[in-house]
């Protein structure tokens, strides 16, 4: 099954000879391979490149590594780094085999695949950035290659193109559902690819499940030397336990001390986070003071990257509708490219004795793109007005002209209410791109 990704495909067709690295990043088994290596290559073939001048390479594949084994044969084609203590391609062999399949007066397109495998990748796609004569594309696996220190290393000609597991409107159209049995499956088993081609519930947990041991977890204990390899996995299940709720590495520490009755220190508590936010398998959402306009030094809300792999994480026991459409919307968001908050509101309200409280109420996402701004809140059924009422009074309690907007399960028209809030339905914002723009 060839699972169209226009979306993609179009963001590298737009930089197609740009004088820059594009750097295809992403969590892994997402699709960057199949996008760089069959769908953009494609492309080029039809757009009329000669195969020969399109050159891959995967740094995790045996059989291309195999292929610079020729060149100084007095070296080993995996050296040991220092930093990582992992071994990697021999970046000298790789130039070497680069320079030797090339020549300077023809059009090539290079494309390399997990490029962190390659031993010092800054400095040897700085040297292919100097051939005027090659187009390079890179995908990794690991947000450090969206770190500012590599754009720099690359001397502010690294473009970076972020891709993400199938949204939903790509799970939708790869099938012939209806919305609501599309949308039961994709809040079960999420969108990796490969799952779109598996057929048994047993296939696709196994698969699933296979993936998380056997790819994240045991890639990210190997990487970062972590020794307690239970409590990572531990740290795993409470966060997959807790999306769309506030936590903190000091909350989670009392979490293990208190019930779990492990000592897990804060502070390696978030560093193991930000390993799994550096694998693309979490997100971090912090929380934005709307009125003060500042960020919150408190708890933040942790969203997957992938809901099936979250689901495995926990043998599917927990399925909340709420909180499983809440990280759709955010992953939706994130793709369509908005940065994304959690606001909140100080109010001042009067209790049932009369009395003045302070109270903070919190809308759900605050987006920004650009010059755009949009708040929205994630309902999952409003039936009376009652339920609106209470849904929407976070946002009209925010004194700014932005939009504010309501995301609905239930199947309602799209319209503006009399307070000026955008209702729209789960289906409309999810199959229709330009639904933020009513």
């Amino acid at each position: 099954m060839e699972i169209k990704r226009d979306f993609y495909l179009n963001k590298l067709i737009e930089r197609r000879n740009s004088k820059a690295i594009k750097v295809i990043a992403g969590i892994r088994r997402c699709g960057k391979s199949y996008l760089v290596f069959n769908l953009y290559r494609d492309y080029l073939i039809k757009d009329g490149v000669n195969k020969d001048n399109i050159i891959t390479f995967a740094f995790d594949d045996d059989d291309d590594i195999d292929k610079l084994d020729k060149y100084y044969e007095n070296e080993p084609t995996k050296v040991l780094d220092p930093l990582t203590r992992t071994f990697k391609v021999n970046s000298k062999k790789f130039r070497a085999f680069i320079k030797d399949i090339t020549n300077e007066s023809e059009q090539y397109y290079i494309l390399l695949d997990e490029i962190q495998q390659l031993e010092n990748f800054p400095g040897t796609l700085n040297s292919l950035l100097k051939r005027e004569n090659f187009d390079v594309y890179v995908t990794g696996s690991n947000s450090k290659l969206l770190s500012s220190d590599i754009i720099t290393t690359f001397r502010g000609r690294g473009d970076i193109i972020k891709i993400y597991p199938l949204s939903f409107k790509e799970y939708f159209e790869a099938q012939n559902l209806s919305f609501d049995d599309c949308y039961r499956n994709f809040s079960y088993f999420g969108g990796m690819p490969y799952i779109l081609s598996l057929n048994s519930e047993e296939q696709k947990s196994s698969y699933l499940s296979n993936l998380y041991s056997e790819i994240y977890v045991k890639d990210i204990s190997e990487r970062y030397k972590i020794k307690n390899e239970d409590s990572l996995e531990r740290l795993i299940n409470i966060l997959a336990s807790s999306i769309g709720s506030p936590c903190s590495p000091t909350s989670l520490e009392n979490v293990f001390k208190s019930k779990i009755k492990v000592n897990y220190h804060h502070d390696t508590i978030k560093k193991h986070i930000d390993y799994l936010k550096d694998c693309f398998l979490i997100s971090q959402v912090d929380r934005f003071d709307i009125k003060g306009k500042n960020y919150i030094n408190s708890g933040s809300k942790y969203y997957f990257t992938d809901l099936g792999l979250r689901n495995v994480r926990l043998n599917f026991r927990q399925i909340e509708e709420t909180h499983i459409m809440e990280n759709i919307i955010y992953n939706e968001l994130i793709i369509r490219g908005f940065n994304v908050d959690v606001g909140a509101i100080e109010t001042i309200e009067t209790n049932l004795n009369g009395n003045s409280v302070r109270k903070n109420i919190e809308v759900d996402f605050v987006c920004n793109q650009t010059d755009k701004k949009l708040y929205i809140q994630s309902a999952y059924m409003i039936l009376d007005e009652a339920k609106m009422h209470q849904e929407e009074r976070s946002l009209l309690k925010i004194n700014d002209s932005f939009k504010k907007i309501i995301i609905v399960r239930n199947d309602v028209r799209t319209h503006y209410n009399d307070n000026g809030t955008l209702i729209i339905s789960l289906k409309d914002f999810l199959l229709n791109n330009n639904s933020l723009n009513y």
